[in-house]
């Protein structure tokens, strides 16, 4: 498709069924407009795929062509399929969300935390979003010493009072919950209860003969805001402080790995990391998705109903000690919301900071997955992101 003089073209692959033309429209708009170097998106409506676009290069500073099998890293919004493993194994009666986590975790007591319970660390409610003294890279990989520096962590405030997002520490809490549960990592659970039975490309940990699928992320500018481009780009001062200044509960909680890594380096790839390393596919994320609401294509299903009840009942709302922001979060999901404004009020998902994101409402029977390579500043809220809900609301 050709934008017009002075717009890049854009040839977009893939299908959209009659009346979601506008999800398509957006998406080019996202390349012509809003600086989108390569992505995809998909959409499914009462667990049929109706959605399934991909355009651009597969790496952000590349050449190659996205193709229909592209994943990329999708930071945050791999929170959601991290979550749902904890509910699913509480579905299945092996994990109690009001149990204290040291109830699995025996080690988990030390420093205060004897009362944290499992739906605290869910709900970003166990005053555990940073660390004294923040890991190395290689420390944050290894999956004995990332559980091992939260279990002797003494928490920021008293657990179950308040709420912050735990923006990194949620992979080592939530990675070693499900470990002394169930007996496997994270990684492999997903692999085998979730992503195999769904048939989805989604990972927590790649394996090597996938690994080639993997597009690079990285930084890309932040265009001009365009008539009608939905929020505001330019944070509040309040925000903005929080992130400048190296004390602040929001700059350590994001900094609880120091230096950052390298989300391009294979080794990250092959790590299980559940705050932030999954790597998918959009239209695994919207798959994903669709199965915690209903069944998809006829067949599998996730969430039992009291299940998908617990995803989206609020649990934690209002000023967010680390994003500063007022945030709305159910059990391990964001909540529709000023911070992440999904399809309506009984929406719940997960972005990724940059850009990804995965949602599903289970009023309208729609799911939604995005995956980018292009990282913007925002942590939620992406401007690419929020013109695709917004045309996915006006095809409804």
């Amino acid at each position: 498709m050709d934008g017009g003089e002075g717009a890049p073209v854009v040839d977009v692959r893939g299908t959209v069924a009659d009346g979601f033309e506008a999800v398509s429209d957006a998406f080019v708009r996202n390349f012509e407009q809003r600086g989108e170097r390569g992505a995809a998106v998909a959409v499914y409506r009462d667990g049929r795929k109706v959605v399934d676009l991909w355009a651009g290069t597969r790496d952000v500073d590349g050449a190659e062509p996205w193709a229909v099998d592209t994943a990329q890293v999708v930071r945050s919004a791999t929170k959601g399929v991290a979550a749902a493993v904890v509910l699913l194994l509480h579905q299945r009666g092996q994990i109690d969300l009001d149990a204290p986590v040291g109830t699995y975790w025996p080690e988990f007591k030390a420093a205060g935390k004897e009362r944290v319970l499992v739906r605290h660390v869910l709900a970003h409610r166990a005053g555990l979003p940073a660390l004294d003294r923040p890991l190395t890279p290689a420390e944050a990989l290894d999956p004995a010493a990332g559980p091992a520096a939260v279990a002797a962590q003494a928490p920021a405030w008293e657990p179950g009072t308040d709420h912050g997002y735990h923006a990194q520490t949620y992979s080592w809490l939530l990675a070693e919950l499900v470990r002394r549960v169930s007996g496997r990592t994270i990684g492999r659970w997903v692999a085998e209860e979730i992503a195999r039975p769904l048939g989805l490309d989604f990972w927590l940990g790649i394996p090597a003969d996938e690994a080639h699928r993997v597009g690079r992320i990285g930084p890309v500018p932040e265009p001009e805001p365009a008539e009608g481009g939905g929020l505001k780009l330019r944070p509040k001062r309040s925000v903005a402080e929080a992130y400048r200044d190296p004390g602040s509960l929001t700059r350590r909680a994001f900094g609880a790995v120091d230096p950052l890594p390298d989300e391009n380096d294979p080794a990250y790839h092959a790590a299980e990391l559940p705050a932030s390393g999954g790597i998918s596919t959009a239209r695994a994320l919207a798959r994903f998705y669709a199965a915690t609401i209903g069944d998809v294509d006829g067949g599998a299903r996730l969430f039992a109903p009291a299940t998908l009840t617990l995803a989206r009942t609020e649990e934690s709302a209002g000023p967010d000690r680390v994003l500063v922001v007022s945030t709305r979060f159910g059990l391990g999901f964001m909540l529709h919301g000023p911070a992440a404004p999904l399809l309506g009020p009984g929406s719940f998902g997960h972005p990724g900071r940059g850009g990804s994101l995965g949602f599903a409402d289970p009023e309208s029977g729609i799911a939604l997955g995005y995956t980018t390579n292009g990282m913007r500043k925002g942590v939620t809220a992406d401007p690419r992101a929020q013109a695709l809900v917004r045309a996915v609301r006006s095809s409804l």
